[in-house]
């Protein structure tokens, strides 16, 4: 469970500002790669538009979602608990996280695990399948165009040395829904230090890239370089971009992995949509040789990506899961 103090809690009970400083990134300007790249850097966060995923295939996703969270308890159960995919209520991960959430997690292989679904949905099972599926390729195809314009930015050839990871038949990568019902704001109000108040504990994403979606609702934050929790204005027409651990290695901590967390919300239903980008199970992960100036030594051990998730999934969510992986300096 995850506890704040109390000044934290106030801090968060009472704000009501955001912070304007995301950087917004138009992917159809020619200096895009260049802010990219600082947006990464500096943020390891940034929100994009003109992303090319259609607007109506993004609706029709959030209305099979919400059909879905709408269902009785009992049915949505029948989805299966998350081992590895599935249907999970309050609990996350199997090392006593928890938050005020329900989700479901998928598997984005086109061709495997949507069977359960059709005793949930019976006819409209296969719409649900079909609808999920669009959505995972276009927005693979978006994240894909990010990466390669981030490669263009760091000098780096080829030009697909990330996207190729997502692209491969054999990548990793995984949809989340995640469904946050309003929190009564007794409860967000209970005075035993806050709580009650977090959706989603504090983390970072540990495959490559994650490409957000949410409904106009508030709620998510990131934590910026110097520890401060900055709450993230809403927008129902762009993308929000995470860098995951993977991506920090893999250019030696140029870009970094960014701190975010789900606050609950008291009066309206919260719904995101995640993509994350992993790489094969098989994939080396290390520094570039292409970022590597002179005799810059690499941060980091090399690593699968296999090593690095089990690894991943036997931590907390706050724990730094890139310490067993770092390099520590000869004193």
């Amino acid at each position: 469970m995850v506890v704040l103090s109390k000044p934290a809690f106030d801090h968060f009970k009472n704000c009501t500002t955001f912070f304007p400083g995301i950087p917004l990134v138009d992917l159809s300007r020619p200096d895009s790669k260049t802010q990219l790249v600082k947006a990464c850097e500096e943020f390891g966060f940034f929100k994009v538009v003109n992303h090319g995923v259609p607007i109506p295939l993004i609706k029709e996703l959030e209305s099979e979602a919400v059909r879905f969270f709408s269902l009785p308890h009992s049915d949505k159960a029948k989805a299966g608990p998350p081992d590895p995919f599935g249907y999970g209520d309050k609990r996350i991960g199997p090392n006593g996280d928890v938050g005020w959430v329900e989700y479901l997690l998928l598997t984005t292989n086109t061709h495997s695990g949507y069977q359960k679904f059709a005793s949930i949905f019976g006819e409209a099972a296969e719409n649900f399948r079909r609808v999920v599926n669009e959505y995972v390729l276009a927005v693979r195809r978006m994240a894909c165009e990010i990466l390669e314009m981030l490669a263009d930015g760091l000098k780096i050839q080829p030009r697909n040395a990330f996207s190729k990871l997502l692209m491969d038949e054999k990548s990793d990568s995984v949809f989340r829904l995640n469904h946050y019902p309003p929190r009564p704001q007794a409860q967000l109000q209970d005075q035993s230090n806050g709580r009650n108040l977090i959706g989603f504990g504090e983390h970072t994403d540990p495959q490559i890239i994650s490409v957000l979606r949410s409904n106009n609702t508030s709620g998510l934050q990131i934590s910026l370089k110097d520890g401060s929790w900055i709450p993230v204005p809403p927008d129902q027409t762009s993308f929000f971009i995470n860098v995951g651990d993977s991506l920090q290695v893999m250019t030696n901590g140029r870009f970094k992995s960014v701190r975010h967390r789900v606050v609950a919300n008291s009066s309206k239903s919260r719904l995101s949509m995640i993509y994350f980008g992993g790489p094969p199970l098989s994939e080396k992960i290390a520094p570039l040789a292409a970022l590597m100036e002179g005799e810059e030594d690499s941060l980091y051990k090399e690593f699968t990506w296999f090593e690095y998730k089990n690894n991943a999934y036997k931590t907390r969510l706050a724990d730094n899961r890139l310490g067993l992986f770092e390099k520590i300096a000869a004193s």
